[in-house]
This record gives C-alpha cells, structure tokens and sequence, in this order.
C-alpha cells in the first residue's frame, strides 16, 4: 500500500526486551506501561495519539493509539503500521460490524461496536433504530470522533449521533464526562425497544450507561423459559424492567421488580405499560439488600428470583470485596426462594472470572441453608463478542439454579 504522508512523522514506542512480543503479534490488543521503555520522549506524547509499535529489536508490531496517562499505555489499532485512520478506515471496520449484527437481529437495536473485538479499542456503540450512542472510552476515540461520527452516519443511515461520557473508564484515560450530541437531536422521549416479547423504554440521554444492557438479551430469554402460569417474579437490581418483563410476556403471573433508582423504575412502568403487562407488575424502590432483607422479614417468597447487580468487582483491588458482596446477594435471594423455584445470579464484573463468581454463589445459597442444582450458565449475547486474547470483553455471566 502506498503510505500516508504522516507515517515517517509518527513516534514510535518500544517494547522492553522482556515484554512478551509474540502475544501482541498473537492477537493481545494490549501494551501496559511497564511493559514499553518509557523515556522522556515517550512519556511526552500526547494521549490519543497514533504511533508505531516495535518490538525489542525495533520491527514494527503494528500501530496503537498511545496514552502515557493510563495503565494501558497502548491500544493496537492496525497490524499494519502504515494504515491511516481515515473515513475508509472507519467505514471498512463500521461495516464489517454492521454485518454481523444483522445477520444476527431483524431490527436495528443491538450492541454495534464491542471494544476490542470489533477492531475499535475502547469505543461502544449501541443502536437504538435511528440513534446511535457511542462511548469513547479511549483517548485516541475521542480525538477521532468526528470521523467516528459521520462514518458511522455513512455506514448505517441512523440520523442521530449521540456521546456517553459516562463510566470509570474515562477518567482513567482523563477524559471528561460531558454527553454531546454530535449528529441530529436528541431524542425527547424514551425510545421503545423490543426484545423477548416485551417492550423496554431506553432513556438514551438520561438513563444509565447507553440506555439500554442489551448484553442480558439472551439470558432473559433463558429465564422467561421459567415462568409458568401463576409463577411469582422477584426481580432484583431490574434496572428497566429487565428480567421481569421478559419473565412476564413469557406467561409469569406477576413480577416485584427491585431497583435504587426511580427514574429507572418509572421506565420499567412505561414499559409495563406498552407491553400490556401492567396488571401483573409492581416495582419497588431502594437498597436491593435492604429490600430483600425486608422481604424476608415480611414472609415473602417466589417461585423465581433473579439478581443483576452492578459490578462489585470492576478492578483486580475490588476482587475481595466484590466476591463477598455476590456471596450474601446469593444467601439472601436464596431465603426468599420456594422449594423447587429457581435463582438466577449475574455477575457483569471482568475481575471476577465464572469460576470465583460460581463459588461465591454457591456459597451463599449454602449459607442460607438450601441446596440447588445448577442447571444454566449464560453469557453475553453475540452483539457482545468475545475477543480470545482478552478476557475482559467476557465480563458478563449468569449462573441459574434450581432450589
């Protein structure tokens, strides 16, 4: 290919000779800070810039988008070290997404762009029929987030162009957390999205992260399985709506959904609403241990319960902690459980891998006293692949158990 004008301008970053070059040319998509020889030159580039990796011995790896700032000093972009990120670019990468997502989905609204393995490290975009929302939680996406924008315009014909600047991830890479609308308005009203037989209510502007945890599409769908006539729902951490209603269209009696924000409950209801599932739905605000601690107290029981809690362990520091909080989520969900009735358990934190989540889960449905079968493990629907080389984009697991 012929090189752009720049390439021979372009800082180049060294990896230290114990670094381990063959999993960058293996697929790992990213370099640490103490993995590059960080001399003063290094150290004064600025965050989001494109340079060119080489390994010890100075051959080019491939081109990473650089942030001296952040623990993960570089994200690779291209293994070609002379590829520019220009409209085509972005179109050709764009396009291989869009490609996947409808062969998958009949309708526009899904997980666009996953990180890392779609090609673009650090970029989420989910799709909500004519609105796009993308958070660039990188440096190097928030410099290209013009050409991101109307790329994205061009590959998909949505209309609106929405930024999130929501989340921890950011301010590691210190950005800022102002939302932006970079194409068309904003929209005024929740927008209706359909899955599972029920109908959510995205806030693409207020809500929480992009509006909408698509993610959990599948594992909904397992769970509406559960329900029969007269089965009785406690959904808990439901955001809006979430395991609850699709619970409900799948023929659940009634749901008692759980949640700390009103705002997100009152979305739930709207939700309720549309779907013509208002007569069997209730909701409930405040603190999930709190509530479930209380319907203890109150005598309450069901023949499904499901806990979706945020992260407790979004980092390898929080491990501990987070494990001992999926612990007593499981030991008192499980209290609140028929005999026979089944409990399912999300986990969305990377730090905590399938194995330790199980464990703590186990643990606490035995700490209340009961035995279970696990009869269902769940992930990430396929608008959320998986990368191998990076076990962080498998964050999301859901284990179901029967009591």
């Amino acid at each position: 290919m012929t090189a752009p004008s720049d390439v021979f301008d372009r800082p180049r970053i060294r990896l230290k000779p114990k670094a381990n070059a063959r999993a960058i040319r293996h697929g790992a998509p990213w370099v640490f800070d103490n993995e590059v020889v960080t001399d003063r030159r290094t150290r004064k580039i600025a965050p989001g810039t494109v340079a060119v990796l080489e390994d010890d011995n100075r051959a080019p790896l491939g081109l990473v988008a650089v942030n001296p700032g952040s623990r993960i000093l570089a994200r690779m972009l291209d293994r070609d070290p002379e590829a520019e990120l220009n409209a085509a670019w972005f179109e050709a990468r764009l396009t291989r997404a869009l490609a996947l997502r409808e062969r998958l989905f009949d309708a526009p609204f899904y997980r666009l762009v996953h990180a890392e393995a779609d090609g673009f490290p650090g970029v989420i975009i989910d799709r909500f029929g004519e609105a796009c929302v993308i958070q660039p939680n990188a440096a190097w996406a928030e410099a290209h987030l013009e050409l991101l924008s109307a790329a994205l315009i061009k590959v998909t014909g949505v209309s609106t162009v929405l930024k999130n600047a929501s989340g921890r991830t950011r301010a590691l890479e210190g950005l800022d957390d102002q939302n932006a609308v970079l194409a068309g308005a904003a929209p005024t009203a929740p927008v209706p999205v359909l899955m599972n037989g029920a109908t959510y209510m995205a806030d693409l502007t207020g809500g929480q992260k992009t509006g909408l945890f698509y993610d959990q599409r599948p594992n909904h769908a397992f769970a509406a399985r559960l329900a029969g006539q007269g089965t009785r729902v406690l959904d808990v951490f439901s955001h809006v709506g979430g395991f609850a209603l699709a619970m409900l269209a799948g023929g659940a009696g009634s749901a008692l959904a759980v949640d700390g924000s009103a705002p997100a409950l009152a979305l739930a209801e709207q939700g309720a609403l549309a779907s013509g599932l208002a007569g069997r739905f209730e909701t409930r605000q405040g603190d999930a241990f709190d509530v479930l601690t209380a319907l203890a107290e109150e005598g309450e029981t069901f023949d499904v319960v499901i806990c979706d809690p945020p992260a407790f362990a979004p980092s390898k520091q929080a491990l501990d902690a987070g494990l001992r909080a999926y612990e007593r989520v499981a030991r008192l969900a499980a209290a609140l459980v028929r005999p026979g009735g089944y409990l399912g358990l999300c986990s969305c934190s990377h730090a905590a891998d399938l194995s330790r989540f199980r464990e703590a889960s186990v643990r606490g449905i035995g700490r209340a006293g009961r035995s279970a079968q696990l009869i269902h493990t769940g992930f990430a629907g396929p608008d959320h692949p998986q990368l191998p080389q990076l076990a962080e984009s498998g964050y999301l697991k859901a284990v179901f158990f029967r009591l």
